[in-house]
């Protein structure tokens, strides 16, 4: 435990990690490349409250099965690629998780989110479009399921990971 953020995650499937994760290594400026392909749900949870956190993250993944969710094709992030997602579901739990955390949140987990995969951040915005206009015919539309739920410590770069959470309940999110 410690005053570092907590960030929580949608966990892909193992076939769709791989893939994204191997887009986001070849694609990513590696200097700045610490992680594996991840759709961020909070980036900054405090991290006082890692036991209420993980406790909380628990409680869903024993109610809820594996979340529906879908591929449907490249986003521009200005100066940046990622892949759009769609969810109802894990934006339901993203509401939830909000809800018990109100007050606590920061500006930039209190707004909407938009489900996406980082593929590439931190470039031109001409080298951002070439990577859109590459990828665009190789990313078709795709039904997946959200395995669970990642709890990570931010470390300044590389994320410490605190807990990895398989859904494994019966309700639909």
């Amino acid at each position: 435990m410690g005053d570092s953020p907590l960030i929580l995650t949608a966990q892909l499937p193992d076939d769709l990690q791989g893939w994204a994760t191997g887009l986001r290594n070849a694609h990513f400026p590696p200097e700045r490349n610490y992680l594996a392909a991840h759709v961020t749900l909070f980036h900054a949870l405090p991290g006082f409250c890692e036991a209420e956190v993980i406790a909380q993250v628990r409680q869903l993944a024993k109610e809820f099965a594996p979340v529906d969710a879908r591929i449907t094709g490249v986003m521009s992030l200005g100066g940046g690629t990622a892949i759009r997602i769609e969810s109802d579901g894990i934006l339901r739990l993203r509401a939830m998780i909000a809800e018990h955390f109100h007050g606590m949140l920061t500006e930039q987990d209190s707004g909407g989110k938009r489900l996406h995969v980082t593929v590439q951040n931190k470039v031109s915005k001409a080298e951002a479009k070439a990577l859109q206009a590459q990828l665009a015919p190789q990313v078709s539309e795709r039904p997946f399921r959200f395995r669970g739920l990642g709890i990570h410590r931010y470390e300044g770069g590389p994320w410490g990971l605190v807990d990895d959470v398989n859904f494994r309940g019966k309700a639909r999110a």
